[in-house]
């Protein structure tokens, strides 16, 4: 795409995160917005600040696991402008702890949101996307689409099906002139991970470390970038590359470093296992010495 200027862009999941940062940047490229997310206090948020940057904004609440409200939003897309030249499709949602754990309604509801949504959006777009000059579908997966790691299953299924789609699309419609890029940053800094539901019994969920974290601000760009370039597999941060390149020159080191977690959780484990074993013999031994001292 040559220039994103009076482009109609449609993005999901705007209110907060890389959405809101995409939003920003594509207005201040002179792009129209149509924005959707379930936070509605958010969503209004930032089409605020996306209209002080010029261009059309309009803006809809939608719940992204209901596909009537998706068809109806689409409806009221194509009502306004009659096409899309860009769609974002960016909305996600988490899940951490033990696979087992998980309900079948939390993996019905992840499932929706992160990939179901995104494959009935684009196929109600698709019509208008392919009679659009230079139009280019933006999916926002994760390096968790190309390399798995632990208690995170749904969300990577989810991200690894994600990726799938956006490559057959590009396979099926870049001879149509349809741009097709799938974004797969590392950790970035928002709070995607901290405000998942939790099926472990602390309820903690772990929080990627500062150093290794990218800003929403980085994805926008790399992914603007990757509008223009036409590309189709769009690494963002240091960890993407790092994962990415093992994962294709190295996968053994990744089982590696599984097996060593497993290890060291086991030890742990062991240890805590000990130290309760502990507790109770002195508890019990406390209280033998105080009957025989009565």
């Amino acid at each position: 795409m040559r220039n994103i200027r009076g482009k109609k862009v449609l993005i999901t999941g705007a209110a907060s995160g890389i959405g809101r940062e995409l939003a920003l940047q594509l207005a201040a490229e002179g792009a129209d917005l149509f924005l959707l997310d379930v936070n509605e206090s958010g969503l209004n948020d930032t089409a605020g600040a996306a209209t002080l940057l010029g261009g059309q904004v309009i803006f809809r609440y939608c719940d992204l696991t209901d596909s009537q409200q998706i068809s109806n939003v689409i409806r009221a897309v194509l009502d306004e402008w009659g096409y899309i030249d860009i769609l974002v499709n960016n909305a996600g949602v988490a899940f951490y702890g033990p696979t087992h754990t998980m309900s079948t309604d939390q993996w019905d509801w992840l499932l929706a949101v992160n990939l179901l949504a995104p494959i009935q959006i684009t196929r109600e777009l698709l019509p208008s996307l392919i009679n659009r000059p230079e139009a280019h579908i933006i999916n926002i997966a994760s390096i968790c689409g190309i390399v798995s790691g632990s208690r995170f299953s749904a969300y990577q299924v989810s991200k690894f099906g994600l990726l799938g789609f956006s490559e057959a699309l590009r396979a099926e419609y870049s001879r149509q002139g349809l741009g097709v890029s799938a974004i797969c940053p590392g950790p970035v800094s928002t709070r995607l991970f901290e405000s998942a539901p939790c099926g472990r019994k602390d309820k903690k969920t772990p929080v990627p470390p500062r150093w290794a974290c990218i800003s929403p601000e980085q994805v926008a760009q790399k992914t603007i970038k990757a509008i223009y370039q036409d590309k189709g597999l769009c690494l963002v941060g240091w960890v993407a590359y790092v994962l990415y390149y093992l994962k294709r020159l190295a996968p053994w080191s990744l089982d590696l470093a599984h097996r060593f977690g497993r290890r060291k959780k086991m030890k742990q484990k062991a240890e805590q296992l000990q130290q309760s074993a502990k507790s109770k013999a002195d508890k019990t031994n406390s209280s033998e010495l105080r009957a025989k001292a009565a």
